[in-house]
């Protein structure tokens, strides 16, 4: 079978959210580059990358010199198709699990058409909710119950590692194609935003209480994974819901020149 291009690796970000330590930086940027794999974003990185960041990357201080550096992770993420984020922790409010064989079929399969994100989380407390919000998925390592810690740099090895397999046995070429132009996260987001707006201004949610709606109506829509053509008549139907537009727009002129009646 013939193997993928290399940028179909690409494609795939991976997304470190205010990461603590510089020496796992440079461990992921090392992970990475041992599997084939280039784009990393920070966001909001205690410090920047230091000497210590790149002693860790081993020969991979051109992944750290090159990462881009966001002040929020919906910056981070702008432009991606799909959106996985790891945690070592199950929420509350139950989101799409995978588990990291699963996890790089699908970044591999998505980025054929686009980029992708896998997000890692904090050192000690992971994604926020709402950080979680902004993922399709959430993809949990599964580890010793009595001792589940994982060091940063060990998780981004392991998810680099399944990528690498998966691409090298070819499952990115078999998988089904998402043939549809999907929302980006931003477009996605955007969306969350009309859509929480709606809810109070038609006095269904209060906003003082709408979190976990709001999260579980987040996992609806992602889920669904709407593209541009349905993202635009979400966003139709929610400014008709605010009076914006006018119900006189649809009435029909009688097509004989008279007046209607």
């Amino acid at each position: 079978m013939k193997m993928d291009s290399p940028p179909l690796l690409d494609r795939i970000r991976f997304v470190l959210v205010e990461t603590t330590h510089t020496g796992n930086l440079g461990a992921t940027a090392r992970a990475m580059k041992a599997m084939g794999l280039s784009q990393l974003h920070l966001v909001r990185p205690r410090t920047p990358p230091d000497a210590e960041a790149m002693a860790r990357a081993a020969g991979a201080d051109d992944l750290l010199a090159q990462a881009g550096i966001h002040a929020s992770l919906a910056d981070a993420i702008a432009g991606c198709r799909l959106v996985i984020g790891s945690s070592a922790r199950l929420r509350t409010v139950k989101w799409p699990l995978l588990e990291p064989p699963e996890c790089a079929r699908r970044l591999l399969g998505e980025a054929r058409d686009g980029p992708v994100a896998l997000v890692l989380g904090r050192e000690r407390s992971g994604l926020t909710n709402e950080e979680l919000a902004l993922c399709h998925f959430l993809v949990h390592i599964p580890t010793n119950p009595d001792f589940s810690s994982l060091n940063l740099g060990a998780a981004a090895q392991v998810f680099a590692y399944e990528i690498r397999q998966r691409y090298c046995e070819g499952l990115g070429e078999t998988l089904p194609r998402e043939d549809r132009d999907l929302a980006t996260a931003e477009a996605l987001e955007g969306f969350h935003v009309h859509l929480s707006q709606t809810l109070v201004e038609i006095g269904f949610a209060d906003p003082d209480q709408s979190a976990k709606l709001s999260r579980r109506l987040r996992r609806l829509f992602h889920r669904a994974r709407p593209d541009w053509t349905e993202i635009n008549i979400l966003r139709g139907i929610l400014s008709a819901a605010q009076g914006r537009k006018d119900p006189e727009r649809f009435r029909r002129q009688p097509r004989d020149g008279g007046t209607a009646a």
